[in-house]
């Protein structure tokens, strides 16, 4: 893609293998015409360095347009009163998928969805703004502290 778009990333090199071991399956899917799919959405500026923007697997579509949950994320850590935060898309009839943010406050906050909402709406074109918040005492997560995304967009799907 042009400098300045986003795209998924794709690799080819000699120390890159042929595929993953005992996953024929993964292997079929990440691995297409000697190129490996790494499933990183990234831009390249015009000066040639690369930015990973999120995962392709962490896309939301709403209403046909692309929204990358990092963006949304960034604005909700920017709230005083969030402690952590995670955002998925949630089924819709009419969008496909809508922005749902998960809020982790920090100890002693309180702010409402309604607040939360209308924070995000002054810093993010209206697509992109969270049409549900919910509240958690914590996100789900591996051992070692990483986000389970997963575990929440699942949720989000087996509510329809």
């Amino acid at each position: 893609v042009p400098a300045g778009e986003t795209g998924e990333l794709i690799a080819r090199a000699p120390s890159i293998p042929a595929g993953f071991w005992r996953l024929p399956g993964k292997t079929h899917k990440d691995f297409r015409d000697g190129w490996f799919h790494t499933g990183d959405i990234a831009r390249r500026d015009e000066d040639g360095f690369w930015f990973l923007v999120d995962r392709k697997d962490d896309l939301i579509i709403t209403a046909g347009y692309n929204v990358y949950p990092r963006e949304i994320e960034e604005v909700l850590y920017t709230l005083p009163q969030v402690y952590e935060a995670a955002v998925v898309g949630s089924p819709d009839d009419v969008k496909g998928e809508v922005v749902k943010a998960f809020v982790v406050l920090k100890q002693g906050q309180r702010i409402d969805a309604e607040g939360v909402i209308a924070w995000c709406r002054t810093r993010l074109a209206n697509f992109k703004v969270p049409r549900g918040v919910e509240f958690l005492d914590e996100l789900p997560k591996l051992a070692n502290g990483k986000l389970l995304r997963r575990v929440l967009r699942d949720r989000e799907r087996g509510k329809r």
